[in-house]
């Protein structure tokens, strides 16, 4: 993915007041399945749906000086649902997939032998070329030039994918990129970061209707 935007003129605020809230898009039919969905454009279910605007009702109360999408279907609708409007960022899409988009983790593990994951393993080329984990935290990084400064204006949504989120809150934390497979993500759950007695914090995670039974399987 491209990283072209400009930095901005000022570096980022210290401690901004504001909170960092993030939403993973609702089901989708690979999401239902635990098949990594990258930059397909597939749409939410009629359940994602019921998620997004479920969403939309958490979010409710909070002042957003910033609300920004993933260009992709799933969150755009996301946003929409949940009473948002976002503008687009195009460095918010899911990680790059590559040659694995479409396969479940089940399916790679089969064929190669071992307990691969994204995280640890990394991925490979397709009809895609695919991103290390080092990259996918590039673009979050850039993404976070722009939400730290419009926190100390108010608070700031980000739809997004899964991956895309866990690994931006690794950035946001101020740990290494993998520190994000220790976090999972639910689809249609709302987190919320932010800067608790100077440091970079979890307030909520994984938010959502209900409490998970199972980790994430995508």
């Amino acid at each position: 993915m491209s990283t072209v935007d400009p930095l901005p003129d000022r570096p980022a605020p210290d401690n901004p007041p504001g909170k960092l809230v993030l939403l993973r898009h609702g089901e989708t039919e690979w999401s239902k399945q635990g098949k990594h969905t990258g930059l397909t454009d597939i749409p939410l279910t009629a359940r994602g749906e019921e998620l997004a605007r479920a969403a939309g009702e958490l979010v409710r109360g909070y002042a957003f000086s910033l609300v920004l999408s993933s260009p992709l279907q799933r969150a755009r609708r996301t946003a929409e649902l949940a009473g948002l409007h976002a503008e687009v960022d195009p460095l918010l899409v899911e990680w790059d997939y590559g040659g694995y988009e479409g396969r479940t983790t089940r399916e790679i593990r089969e064929e190669l032998g071992y307990n691969w994951s994204a995280f640890t393993h990394g991925v490979v080329r397709g009809r895609t070329p695919g991103e290390t984990v080092e990259e996918v935290a590039a673009r979050a990084s850039r993404v976070l030039t722009r939400v730290l400064p419009a926190m100390a204006h108010g608070d700031v949504a980000l739809v997004a994918h899964g991956h895309l989120l866990r690994i931006l809150t690794a950035v946001f934390l101020r740990e290494a990129p993998r520190f994000g497979a220790q976090i999972t993500l639910d689809a249609g759950s709302v987190s919320v970061l932010a800067f608790y007695r100077e440091a970079p914090a979890i307030l909520s995670w994984n938010y959502g209707p209900r409490l998970p039974l199972v980790p994430s399987e995508s």
